[in-house]
């Protein structure tokens, strides 16, 4: 059982790993994909670097910096977060781990696929969560959008519930996963049509599949994506916390680009140091 695992490994979770090591909390951190920092040329606005920094620089700086204090960090795509008694649950697409606390640091992405009629049918159609609204779409047909293991997960999650599942790879490598209700397309996805909700999917060579609501599962799964399956509050996918990077769920917390506002390495800093101090007295409280 870990006292504190973050998921994301730029500055606001490495920064709240930081206080949370020294405090001699046992700390993990897991993260999978690319940072934006890690694209980012140069960062000369930052405090301490009189010449500036490449942002792939300070990006792994700052995980060597975590490493050298003790922290464990584990290179795993997470899947699934659950509330468990005393704690949660993490599952990654190799191993499972226990925690008394999360903080999501994921950063801010953009999972959201360029298909014409995706935005005019959130909420009609097109769901961003199995787990939220999988129930729905009982004996349905539906469409999962993506290809790889988080994408997979949300079919899982919805396998028992709609009557026939059709994974949309939009052009993507189709991923090995066998279920008697579940078929795999790969072809390119050209918009997406109805009237008052999502009817049917056109594909670039023009074929159509009808379809009763669509799930987005691209790529892998963000700090809001998780925050919304644990029941946190999001405003305009971005999660909800006070000043104490708190949301609404005991024992989780958010910081950095997830939260909204400024999406500087500053502000992503002051909140990791604050979701981390915060998850301190938390855990030293139970």
């Amino acid at each position: 059982m870990y006292d504190i695992m973050i998921i994301g490994a730029g500055p606001a979770g490495i920064s709240a790993s930081l206080y949370t090591q020294r405090a001699n909390l046992k700390t993990g951190i897991i993260y999978s994909d690319e940072s934006a920092l890690e694209k980012t040329k140069k960062i000369d606005n930052y405090y301490g670097f009189e010449n500036g920094i490449s942002g792939k620089e300070l990006y792994e700086n700052g995980i060597k910096q975590a490493e050298n204090l003790g922290v464990i960090i584990k290179k795993e795509e997470v899947t699934k977060i659950e509330i468990i008694e005393k704690g949660f649950l993490i599952t990654t697409q190799k191993d499972s781990y226990k925690t008394k606390v999360v903080i999501l640091a994921t950063g801010n992405k953009k999972n959201k696929p360029k298909i014409k009629g995706i935005e005019k049918f959130e909420g009609r159609g097109v769901s961003y969560c199995a787990v939220c609204d999988g129930f729905f779409y009982r004996n349905r047909s539906i469409g999962v959008i993506g290809s790889g293991n988080y994408a997979i997960t949300e079919t899982n999650e919805l396998i028992n519930i709609a009557n026939d599942i059709t994974i949309l790879t939009n052009g993507e490598q189709a991923p090995e996963f066998r279920a008697d209700n579940v078929t795999i397309d790969t072809k390119e996805i050209e918009e997406i049509h109805g009237d008052k909700k999502v009817e049917e999917i056109e594909f670039k060579d023009h074929t159509k599949l009808k379809v009763d609501g669509i799930f987005v599962a691209q790529g892998v799964a963000g700090s809001t994506e998780f925050a919304k399956k644990l029941g946190a509050f999001t405003k305009q996918d971005k999660i909800v916390v006070n000043e104490k990077m708190e949301t609404n769920i005991k024992g989780l917390y958010a910081c950095g680009d997830c939260t909204g506002g400024l999406l500087q390495v500053c502000k992503a800093v002051y909140e990791g140091a604050t979701a981390g101090i915060q998850a301190i007295q938390y855990v030293r409280g139970h």
